[in-house]
This record gives structure tokens, sequence and C-alpha cells, in this order.
């Protein structure tokens, strides 16, 4: 870190938590959320915005955390993949994820899976090809993407039956 004068105060509500504290205008929110917060379930993969596995959802919409400043989530409300279960129960996205073997190496499925879950919140019965394009910042390097696809689909049934 910089010294004290260039540093820049922000609060911002992550998992439900507010959180206080003094960052370097230039620090990006993933660093932010993994080296401050200890928020590690958020990857960085390529720095450059192409591959989508630092996916958080900031104030409502899903977006790569490498290219938000964290200065720039000041005053807002940040879920990150360790915010998805709740009291030890995995968020239904979590749970169609590993039911459908939505991963194989895992790298790429925290970015995955809040995609999943912000096109949800957004089009609660997508169409695969919905599915497809919600999915299309995100590179995976295992899985061809058909077991994604698929846990997305099950996840958006299990909510249309209100599982």
């Amino acid at each position: 870190m910089e010294s004290t004068e260039d540093l820049v105060s922000i609060s911002v509500t992550v998992n439900g938590r507010r959180y206080a504290d003094q960052v370097e205008p230039r620090w990006l929110l993933a660093y932010w959320l993994r080296d401050r917060l200890g928020l590690t379930g958020t990857h960085v993969g390529c720095d450059t915005s192409q591959c989508g596995v630092c996916t958080v959802i900031l104030n409502g919409q899903a977006v790569k955390s490498c290219t938000i400043l964290a200065v720039q989530a000041d005053n807002g409300t940040v879920l990150t993949v360790e915010g998805l279960a709740q009291d030890g129960t995995l968020h239904p996205v979590q749970a169609a994820f590993s039911e459908a073997h939505g991963l194989q190496c895992g790298f790429c499925t925290p970015g995955a899976e809040m995609l999943a879950v912000a096109l949800l919140e957004e089009n609660p019965h997508p169409t695969e090809a919905e599915i497809r394009e919600a999915l299309d910042g995100l590179l995976c390097r295992c899985t061809g993407y058909q077991h994604i696809v698929q846990a997305v689909a099950l996840a958006a049934e299990r909510k249309g039956r209100g599982a």
C-alpha cells in the first residue's frame, strides 16, 4: 500500500456484512475481496477481463471484478460465491452444479455460479440459448460447457418448482 495520504475510504456491504476500509484508488475489486477480506472464492484468471472467473454480483449486476475498482463499489452491495450458501445449506445453483457435474477442475466454477445466479434473478426460466449467452463471457477449459449449462437449467427448473 501507498502512504495514507494516497488512500481512499470505502464502505461496502459484502455478503450481507458492511466493511469500511482504506484502499488505493487503483486497487481492483477482485484483489480487495481476496487480499483484504480473505474471500478467495473470487478467482483471478487472466487480469484482462477475458475469462470471467472473477465474476461477482455488484448492486444486482454480474460484473468481472478484475475490471472494477474497489472505490467504484463504495456504498454498494457485493455478493460473492461465499455468500451464496446460507446456514450450511448450498444455494440452489451450487447444489445444481454439484448434482449435474457443472465443474471439473473447479477454477471457473465460482464465476459460473455467480453468472447463473444473476441470470436466474433476471430470467427465472431461461432457454438453453439464453443460458449459453449468459455464460458467454466465461472461459472454462475443462467441461465443454454442457454440464455447466445443464446445471443452470436444473437450478432454473428447481427454482420454478420452489425448491
